[in-house]
């Protein structure tokens, strides 16, 4: 991709765990990253009025959201289009993500992650392996936080949950 990727290399993916720390984790992700707003399990009305907030922290903030899941209604942020991305937990997902038109992969779990009690991760290899020679940029998640995102190689930044809180 161009050197002047629109995809943030810092990322927080929300659910429900996160609970009152979502406000503080919003506070703590740099302007100009990404949040990925999840909250699947939570009932559609409550979810609308909880992504309403979380979209005017996010304008004010200049951060870019999408949305995972369902539709929901949005407006653009800080004035550029918003990324579409997809989920890749192994090649079938990231070439299915690149036929629907997605500019980013979020390949996972990189690591052992608390999301998911028990799985283990992929590996580096494995995760470098999922979205090689495809044309978009791979993000890591599962287990990572900047640190380790630094000691990677392969991916064009790092999404995670605990990190930010």
């Amino acid at each position: 991709m161009r050197a002047r990727n629109p995809v943030p290399k810092a990322w927080l993916m929300t659910d429900e765990r996160l609970g009152d720390d979502l406000w503080a984790a919003l506070a703590r992700v740099p302007p100009g990253s990404g949040v990925v707003f999840r909250h699947l399990a939570t009932p559609r009305g409550e979810r609308l009025a909880l992504f309403r907030r979380v979209r005017s922290v996010a304008v004010a903030r200049r951060l870019v959201l999408v949305v995972a899941g369902e539709r929901l209604p949005w407006r653009a942020h800080h004035g550029g289009p918003r990324p579409a991305t997809a989920p890749a937990h192994d090649r079938r997902e990231a070439v299915a993500g690149v036929r629907r038109g997605a500019r980013a992969l979020f390949v996972s779990p990189v690591f052992a992650t608390r999301t998911h009690p028990g799985a283990r991760g992929l590996g580096i290899m494995r995760a470098r392996q999922i979205g090689l020679g495809l044309p978009l940029v791979a993000v890591a998640l599962g287990g990572m936080d900047a640190r380790r995102w630094r000691g990677l190689r392969g991916f064009w930044g790092w999404a995670g949950i605990d990190a930010w809180v």
